[in-house]
């Protein structure tokens, strides 16, 4: 897929499924916009890919905060004239707990990071892109977006509003040019994974009807091909990248 013309910007793009993606997308030949809470990790995935020939910046973002994404967005334009593509993939797991015993700050955080940040990166590419006459957005929701996990309750109540949100905002814009997906990724080995799971996220493998848990490539992969004009009439969907947990 050639997306040397495309524009992309990849919130988290500093690990796992973001660095992974930030990569796939830079490879394929767009220009990587990188926004990252931690400034050392997007420096790194921004010189990995220089040093490959492809083109990108970073931008210290927390997604949570308005004022951060709209700089976000104005640098992109401000660098590089244009944004194409977003994959909207920053997000916090919270605290694994039953619900009633989940404290009020650490659902404010997780909700502020998982929903309002999709929402707000939404809000200012959408408007970047409707002055472009269209793009592409993919937000990274989960399987836990699709089913119910206990101890996962918040979490998936977060995943899950990505997923609805997904489809409103697909709907708002399919006739002006933008088309609006999502991912839905299973167990993937992920440094956030590997503290999930204290240390060994191989531990899910026997929860995938694959028997083994995914890699940050294969959803980068799948988010590449969403953001293509190979999925140019896809659009209010959540692909679940998986190894087929949800088909169980």
């Amino acid at each position: 897929m050639d997306l040397s013309s495309k524009v992309a910007i990849v919130t988290g793009g500093g690990s796992g499924i973001g660095r992974a993606t930030a990569i796939a997308l830079a490879n394929a030949g767009a220009k990587v916009v990188i926004a990252n809470r931690n400034i050392e990790r997007g420096e790194e995935v921004v010189q990995l890919i220089r040093s490959k020939g492809g083109k990108a910046i970073f931008q210290k973002t927390d997604v949570a905060q308005a004022l951060e994404v709209e700089a976000l967005v104005n640098r992109t334009v401000s660098e590089f004239g244009r944004l194409d593509i977003a994959f909207n993939n920053a997000g916090i797991d919270g605290s694994h707990l039953p619900l009633a015993e989940q404290s009020e700050k650490d659902v404010t955080h997780l909700l502020d990071v998982n929903v309002k940040g999709v929402w707000l990166s939404m809000k200012y590419e959408i408007a970047q892109m409707l002055k472009n006459n269209g793009g592409a957005i993919v937000n990274n929701s989960s399987i836990f977006g699709l089913n119910g996990y206990p101890t996962w309750s918040v979490y998936t109540a977060a995943k899950h509003a990505v997923t609805g949100m997904t489809k409103a905002a697909a709907l708002e814009y399919a006739q002006q040019g933008i088309r609006i997906n999502a991912v839905g990724p299973g167990p993937i080995e992920t440094p956030l994974l590997e503290v999930g799971t204290g240390g060994d996220p191989h531990s899910y493998s026997g929860f995938v009807p694959m028997g083994r848990i995914g890699r940050p490539e294969e959803v980068a992969n799948a988010v590449v091909w969403l953001s293509s004009d190979a999925a140019s009439f896809v659009t209010g969907h959540t692909l679940p990248v998986d190894g087929g947990v949800t088909a169980q």
